[in-house]
């Protein structure tokens, strides 16, 4: 089967969150008594009496059912990985981190074959029998098999494969990745003028698979440098106003100067530290703080921002910016209309920023599926290993000669003595497989709920930026910036901080925004009839088109 052919909307199989529907139409209008704890609770003036019959419980009934019939009906797409996993000797395609692995970096077969039969079985104790290294844990490996009962079921969510592991377009991604570790201490204000960015876009610009961001005449310039491709993120700074800008918190304001580590200091540029973190060793938390809290301003800050962020951090205090400068609403939302009711439970303030945190959750829950269930892709720092097996003779892999020659692996042998990736942390990756992001797709989620709810094309107030040292913020003098681009920009900023830290891959960035945007709008989708209003959600998708709900 294709992977762009849909299959009948009634082709649910095991996850079919209609099975029992019969039952449940009966059992959902009688009330059920589990055990006298729980059946009947006393009350100080007696016990309630259990209705039989409620007009109420029969619509939220009718309700659910209807949003499970619409889930239900939803084009499902088969998800198919690369194939490196059947393709290539010794897994060195996929991703095998805290597993056992010989002297080459290579898995233990068995380990991983364990690990290939748990995400297939989905039984807990298969799980349970994946031996480990070192002793690290897997991340959440059997999130990928839970239900969601709002928005799209995780196993109803699409992603394209991942670049194969010879391809050229592998090669290209990976060359950036050398590059972004070499450009960590350049300031986003000096890519156009320092040595190893201008060397940066002159390399990476002349690969002609490279699909990040280029210029309207197809070069990689300063103003699109290892920033997004979304509508809006060329525009302005680097980075976006909401990583800028104080955050009003109730009574409290928020300086977003964070806490970020010294310059200069890369990890896992040696075999025998690299070779034991991919068996899982754990050296979290031996970074070298900088004493003075910056404003983040370049990819080293950013790195450290998304190390240790909350994953949905970024998008509250967006939330509360807005708030805070009273940004409109969209004409949507139902408090923009009504000439008696203002906004709280539902509408307003509380109900919003709820809401950005929900879909965090079930952004994961979608994203996980494909990471543990579906492409189980290597990250950066394994195939960094595989460039230097490659490179030193010690080992032979089907690499694109692009990599193999370029000048961003040569200066990386320059300064470090060995072809590995340079990475921002200590540990490298996290313990869970790359494609996609988890921070892109939380990203994407909840990004789009918030130009769901705000004009998009209203101008933020007060745009600043950091001078020079990162200490204190200073007016941004240039274009208007808007909330729809801002947005955008903060949503790639994060997802390509986690590239430009060494842990994930610009797809993994690119296709994770569209996965989690998807994963918002079936939750709007489900939401929107359960309100006594009738809302209409309309925001920009990040390709730039308009989406009506």
């Amino acid at each position: 089967m294709s992977k762009n052919t849909p299959k009948s909307d009634t082709s649910l199989d095991r996850r079919s969150v209609l099975r029992g529907a019969g039952a449940l139409a009966l059992t959902a209008l009688v009330p059920v008594t589990t055990g006298t704890a729980l059946a009947e609770p006393p009350h100080a003036q007696g016990r309630p009496r259990p209705l039989r019959k409620s007009n109420r419980v029969r619509d939220a009934y009718k309700y659910r059912v209807k949003m499970a019939k619409m889930a239900a009906q939803r084009p499902l797409f088969e998800n198919v990985s690369n194939g490196d996993e059947d393709n290539l000797e010794h897994f060195v395609g996929n991703y095998s981190k805290a597993l056992p692995h010989d002297s080459l970096g290579h898995v233990d077969p068995a380990a991983y074959a364990a690990l290939v039969k748990a995400s297939h079985s989905g039984k807990n104790n298969d799980f349970d029998q994946v031996p480990l290294g070192l002793g690290r844990k897997l991340t959440s490996a059997q999130a990928a098999l839970a239900f969601e009962l709002q928005g799209c079921d995780s196993h109803h969510s699409y992603m394209p494969p991942a670049p194969a592991f010879s391809s050229a377009e592998e090669a290209a991604e990976m060359v950036e990745l050398y590059w972004m570790s070499l450009c960590r201490d350049v300031p986003f204000t000096e890519y156009a003028t320092n040595p190893l960015t201008q060397a940066a876009m002159a390399e990476i610009g002349a690969l002609p698979d490279y699909r990040g961001a280029r210029a309207g005449d197809g070069l990689v310039t300063p103003p699109v440098l290892f920033r997004g491709l979304e509508y809006g993120c060329s525009v302005g700074p680097y980075l976006s106003q909401f990583l800028w800008q104080d955050v009003p918190y109730g009574a409290q304001v928020i300086s977003q100067r964070s806490q970020t580590v010294l310059p200069g200091i890369d990890y896992l540029t040696d075999v025998d530290s690299w070779l034991a973190v991919q068996n899982g060793a754990d050296p979290r938390g031996t970074d070298i703080v900088d004493p003075v809290r910056r404003y983040p301003r370049d990819l080293r800050g950013m790195g450290r921002w998304v190390q240790i962020d909350a994953l949905y951090q970024a998008y509250l205090n967006a939330c509360l910016i807005l708030l805070g400068q009273k940004a409109p609403f969209a004409a949507g939302i139902p408090s923009t209309q009504s000439v008696t009711c203002e906004g709280f439970v539902d509408w307003g303030a509380p109900h919003l920023m709820a809401l950005v945190c929900e879909v965090s959750t079930r952004a994961l829950k979608a994203v996980w599926y494909h990471k543990w269930n579906v492409h189980r892709r290597l990250r950066p720092e394994e195939f960094g290993g595989r460039v230097h097996n490659h490179l030193a003779g010690r080992s032979s892999y089907p690499i694109h000669e692009s990599v193999l020659n370029s000048q961003a692996v040569s200066q990386v042998f320059s300064q470090y003595g060995t072809y590995l990736l340079p990475m921002a942390f200590p540990e490298g990756s996290p313990t869970h497989c790359s494609y996609g992001s988890g921070h892109a797709t939380v990203a994407g989620a909840c990004t789009t709920i918030l130009k769901a709810w705000f004009k998009e094309d209203h101008a933020l107030a007060h745009p600043v930026v950091p001078n020079a040292d990162g200490t204190a913020l200073e007016p941004w003098e240039g274009d208007p910036l808007t909330v729809g681009n801002e947005l955008n920009k903060v949503a790639a900023n994060i997802g390509i901080a986690r590239n430009g830290a060494g842990v994930h891959w610009l797809s993994d960035y690119y296709q994770s925004l569209r996965l989690g945007e998807y994963v918002a709008k079936t939750v709007l989708e489900e939401q929107k009839p359960s309100y006594n209003q009738s809302p209409t959600f309309e925001f920009t998708s990040f390709d730039g088109h308009h989406v009506t709900i």
